[in-house]
């Protein structure tokens, strides 16, 4: 038996990046800083953060966009995924992301939705997406 799931509680460190795939899927990026405080063998408090990329996509992206900015506190439960690529010298590169099933906003005051773009509040097409999502996640159902 095989488990991959992450539960992550932290602060947004960017706003979400919203963009639509070719079928019309949303698709949103942010980063987080997942902090975790203890103490060292002198008894000193200390903190250590650690920075976690993560995906989310369909109804959870736009959410994400509407709701969301930097610094807001969310819970994300969601699975791991080793994304790889070629650098510009032709270096493999890899890294690991958390794709995103759950976002809930934990902060405690209500945050005014973000504005529409003009095309969607005139009921216009989605943006066109300015690059494909890796591949296999196309069909990601949430």
């Amino acid at each position: 038996m095989a488990l991959n799931k992450v539960l992550l509680i932290g602060n947004l460190t960017r706003d979400p990046e919203l963009r639509y795939i070719p079928n019309g899927t949303a698709v949103a990026d942010f980063g987080m800083a997942v902090n975790r405080q203890y103490l060292d063998r002198g008894g000193e408090k200390k903190t250590d953060t650690c920075f976690v990329d993560v995906v989310a996509w369909g109804k959870q992206a736009e959410f994400c966009d509407k709701y969301l900015t930097k610094g807001s506190l969310v819970f994300v439960e969601g699975r791991l995924r080793l994304e790889s690529w070629e650098g510009p010298q032709g270096e493999k590169r890899s890294k690991h992301r958390v794709v995103a099933e759950r976002v809930q906003a934990l902060d405690s005051k209500q945050k005014e939705p973000k504005a529409a773009p003009p095309d969607e509040r005139e009921g216009g097409p989605p943006p066109e997406p300015d690059s494909q999502p890796p591949e296999g996640l196309e069909d990601v159902p949430f």
